[in-house]
């Protein structure tokens, strides 16, 4: 299986404590699942494989290449689908031109552009809102907008801060379903919703104080519940007693996901 994203020994943070240490990770293909509590470093490990934040220690490689100036970073973000916590947007762009303008900036080539943003538009459900301005929509439809720009011209990475945040249970179960159809991607979807990872994740990462604590399958991780674990299902009491435990843990993976 080919890797669309390899770090080895990614040192990231911000002053003199790293947030992240020394952290190894290969994706293909597939949907990954990124879970950890508030701090852990999840935030600031999308930041570092969009290369909007270089690594102080370490190597990003995006599709076999290293990624170390200006130029191999330009060159990686034309394959990157970025959607962060809080994306920045001109409220009176309409939904359309947010999307078409953010697949400019990833140089989709132009005789694609139109019709990639149709297509992100249709994915998400606002193909009949392209025309509206970005400042009269709901804070739900404001999400799938960055949704369709971050899925815009099929990136070989897609990468999803909280992305179900603001979205009714109707809506989530659409963004399921959008992101079951991103074949041929590396997804990471950074969450706090165990359920979303249960529902479209093949593999789970769990980030605690800046490093891996448990990498695996979905079932792996829930068979690693204990009694009188935190948890309403199995994955989320096994989620629970991983965050508890003393030591990193390695689910069945096989192949990079």
């Amino acid at each position: 299986m080919r890797s669309v994203v390899r770090v080895s020994g990614l040192v990231q943070g911000y002053g003199r404590d790293p947030v992240i240490a020394g952290l190894d990770l290969e994706l293909g293909p597939g949907v990954t699942g990124l879970l950890g509590p508030n701090g852990a470093g999840k935030s600031t490990l999308l930041r570092t494989l969009a290369t909007v934040t270089p690594p102080l220690e370490g190597e990003v490689h995006v599709l076999g290449e290293h990624v170390r100036s200006e130029r191999t970073a330009r060159a990686a973000r034309r394959e990157i689908g970025y959607l962060p916590q809080d994306f920045g947007y001109f409220g009176s762009h309409s939904v359309h031109d947010f999307v078409r303008y953010c697949a400019w900036l990833r140089e989709v080539p132009s005789a694609r552009i139109a019709e990639a943003t149709a297509a992100a538009l249709r994915r998400v459900g606002l193909a009949e809102r392209s025309g509206a301005r970005m400042k009269t929509l709901s804070g739900g439809m404001i999400r799938r907008a960055g949704i369709a720009a971050a899925v815009v011209g099929s990136p070989a990475l897609v990468l999803l801060d909280e992305p179900t945040v603001g979205l009714d249970p109707a809506q989530r179960l659409e963004f399921r379903e959008l992101v079951r159809s991103l074949d041929g991607s590396a997804v990471v979807l950074s969450t706090h919703l165990v359920e979303d990872v249960a529902a479209v994740c093949e593999r789970v990462l769990v980030l605690d104080g800046g490093s891996v604590r448990f990498t695996g399958t979905p079932a792996a991780l829930a068979e690693r519940a204990v009694p009188g674990a935190s948890g309403d299902t199995e994955l989320e009491r096994g989620y629970m007693a991983v965050l508890g435990a003393a030591t990193p843990v390695t689910g069945t993976t096989g192949a990079p996901a």
